[in-house]
């Protein structure tokens, strides 16, 4: 962390210095900025790398580096406008149109403005994620024979039999396609389930991304609600019943947003009704490394328990390590598997092989379980820091639930109180929350919030951002 400021803070000196230099004048060598600045000299290449990157300096190996030539002024603006028609132009003939709201996603991948309390991420802040660990993995990784040679379309047979004895049973790894993460891996998965047009029984509340993966395949999403054990299954009969539906995606553990797990009755349930109805289930098991120390043992994935291809099983390394770790996998058995897999080589050909040798290095190495240990007990702690300080300073949200995984809280607003307006006065406040509206493919039943405790920097800054969101909720109803 410190040496990403330090080339922050370098950059931002040197770009305020260029005017003193004439464009094609060389600047000073990385000798004289290490010494001036008294910064190392990884620090001073990284900050040269950036203005270079930005196109305010020219580096020329065993030269120098130099300002950079003026630009040349933006062209003029074009007309646009035409693609209007051309976008909507096929919309009268779609069954479900393939317009994508992705603004549920977008809200927890931007980064808000400096000094706001972001508990609206959806990925580990910097400080949880095992940043030296994935660096020498990498470091490895790129020295492994063949490393940037062309990976099986599959995956790397290694990385597939680590997968699949994470998912458990009798799942093998000629059962296992790796993927670009767990988003890439749905998408794959609602595309090759469910034909443009039909229904999709989905879980309600439920993650954004999947409900814009679903509609961008021209799929409807049917909400069928949920409980604190997860979903109803007389009503998820009774969904299938009425619409015909041949696909369920749901999150059997730690759900996102409500962080329930199905219970145990529910289980065999589900799959049995999905099989009954002659659909797939899909399980996206994201969240199953972000266990809390307090959870004690976890239920195995539904896919370990079905023998007969119901379950396509999803997971991925992401979420517990880096957003930029996109490697997971698909598991599925039966005639599925292959169209699955022509999907996913036509849309992708393949993973990056370094992305997945990486993959395969930090998980066998020691640090891994390291890591995990670590996660879990600073989650377990961010959480309780967080249910507290609600708690304290806001007792008027509802927290049906408190998650024993998982990096979030889903709470219930009081009635009296506008969610759009909550979010508003909570960013003029300096704290930022997901929106709950995204999160539900119908009506919502009230307004909600989304808190995330893994993407802030600990404990003190969650303390804060409830301080914070309490100030905008006595701004509104002032």
């Amino acid at each position: 962390m410190h040496e990403r400021s330090s080339v922050a803070d370098l950059a931002n000196t040197l770009r305020a210095e260029l005017n003193r230099y004439s464009p094609g004048e060389k600047l000073p060598s990385s000798r004289a900025l290490v010494e001036r600045h008294r910064v190392s000299p990884v620090t001073v290449t990284r900050a040269l790398a950036q203005l270079a990157a930005e196109g305010l300096v020219v580096t020329r190996p065993g030269a120098g580096a130099y300002r950079a030539e003026p630009r040349a002024a933006a062209p003029a603006a074009g007309d646009t406008s035409w693609q209007e028609l051309a976008l909507s132009a096929d919309t009268a003939t779609e069954l479900v149109p393939r317009a994508v709201d992705a603004s549920g996603v977008l809200v927890t991948l931007a980064a808000p403005p400096p000094g706001v309390v972001e508990f609206n991420g959806g990925y580990l802040h910097p400080s949880l994620q095992p940043e030296r660990a994935l660096a020498a993995a990498l470091a490895r990784a790129g020295r492994r024979p063949g490393a940037w040679g062309r990976p099986p379309a599959d995956g790397l047979p290694e990385l597939r039999e680590w997968f699949a004895r994470e998912i458990g049973g009798s799942v093998t790894a000629a059962e296992i396609l790796i993927t670009a993460g767990g988003q890439s891996a749905i998408t794959t998965a609602l595309r090759a389930l469910a034909p443009p047009g039909t229904p999709v029984l989905v879980e309600s509340p439920t993650y954004p991304g999947m409900l814009a993966v679903a509609r961008a395949a021209g799929l409807r999403p049917v909400p069928v609600p949920t409980d604190a054990d997860g979903v109803r299954p007389e009503l998820l009969e009774a969904a299938f019943r009425a619409t015909g539906a041949r696909v369920f995606v749901c999150q059997p553990l730690f759900q996102n947003p409500t962080g329930a797990a199905l219970a145990a009755g529910r289980r065999s349930a589900v799959v049995r009704i999905a099989r009954a109805a002659g659909a797939f289930v899909v399980e996206d098991d994201f969240a199953r490394r972000l266990v809390h120390a307090d959870a004690g043992p976890l239920p195995g994935t539904l896919a370990a328990d079905d023998p007969d291809g119901v379950v396509v099983h999803v997971c991925s390394l992401t979420k517990i390590t880096s957003a930029s770790l996109r490697v997971g996998a698909l598991a599925a058995r039966g005639p599925v598997l292959e169209r699955l897999r022509a999907i996913q080589v036509v849309d992708s050909f393949f993973v990056p092989r370094p992305l997945q040798e990486t993959a395969l290095e930090l998980v066998g190495s020691p640090a891994w379980n390291r890591h995990l240990r670590a996660v879990s007990q600073e989650l377990k702690s961010r959480r309780d820091t967080m249910t507290g300080a609600l708690a304290h300073h806001l007792p008027e949200f509802a927290l049906p639930h408190i998650p024993s995984g998982g990096y979030h809280l889903w709470l219930r607003l009081p009635d009296t109180l506008p969610e759009a307006g909550l979010l508003a006065a909570a960013l003029r406040a300096g704290v930022a929350a997901a929106p709950g509206r995204p999160y539900f493919c119908a009506e919502p039943p009230a307004g909600h919030i989304r808190l995330s405790f893994a993407g802030v920097a600990g404990a003190t800054e969650i303390a804060e951002g409830v301080r914070r969101l309490r100030a905008a909720v006595d701004e509104l109803t002032a």
